[in-house]
Parts: structure tokens; sequence; C-alpha cells
């Protein structure tokens, strides 16, 4: 990225107190922890970040949603705490499965998401649209 563009970025997300990954670098746990407290343009931004990176790390779209389809039943049952805690077990399963760096990195984002949720019913809501800005970013990227 030219120096000036670099620069501007900055200086922009200086302006608006976004703390946002530039692109392409791996999300921080602070990063993923305040983006899940916050919400909005954070979490689009984590997002839009996160989606083509895992695209890039050979994550497919299926491996994604067999997740985000255990997310949204229980989006559907009702949050539930100890059920989605359960998650955290999955995805390493997933992940070491998959054996790809897309798949590893979405377990440590979520991981770390999981456990800023914690019992708290509104940032579970952050959680669900976090990852469903994700897995639309994967896709936007051509991910299959």
């Amino acid at each position: 990225m030219p120096r000036e563009s670099r620069e501007h970025r900055t200086s922009q997300q200086h302006q608006s107190g976004s703390r946002s990954a530039p692109q392409g670098e791996q999300l921080s746990q602070q990063q993923v922890q305040e983006l899940i407290r916050q919400g909005g343009r954070l979490l689009v931004e984590a997002a839009e970040s996160l989606g083509p990176r895992l695209q890039r790390g050979n994550l497919t779209t299926n491996q994604i949603r067999n997740i985000y389809g255990t997310v949204k039943q229980m989006e559907m049952r009702g949050f539930d705490a100890n059920e989605f805690v359960l998650l955290k077990p999955k995805l390493a399963y997933a992940a070491a499965r998959a054996n790809s760096n897309g798949a590893r990195e979405l377990k440590d984002v979520l991981s770390w998401a999981i456990d800023e949720v914690g019992n708290d019913e509104t940032k579970f809501a952050r959680f669900v649209d976090f990852f469903e800005a994700v897995l639309a970013y994967h896709k936007a990227a051509g991910g299959r």
C-alpha cells in the first residue's frame, strides 16, 4: 500500500475512533473482544478484513456454514451460555480436521469472541451478526 494511502487510512481510523485490523493482518484477541462489546462499524470492518483472509486460507463456505448453522440453531432456541461455550471444542475439532490456515484463524477469532460473550445475550447477538458478516465477506471474496 502506498505511503499516502496508509497515512490517510490511519488518519481516518483515528478520527472515527476505529482500531480495526488493516487489510491482511490477523485480528488480535483484544480487537475481537472490542468488536463484540461495541458491534456496529468495528464489527463490519473486522469482518471485511477477515472474510477474504479466510478465503485465501483455503477455508470453504461449507466449512463455515457447518458452524454457522449450529449458531443459528442456538439463536432460534434462545441463548443458552452453557450450550454456547460448547461451540469452542466443535471449532477446535473442525479446525484440526480441515487443517488449513483459514480454519485455524476462524477457530481463534470465534473462540475469543465466545469468551467475550460469556453470559451476555446482547453480546451473543453481536457474535451472530459478526459471524454472518464474516460469512458474507468470505463469499464476496470468492469463497466456495
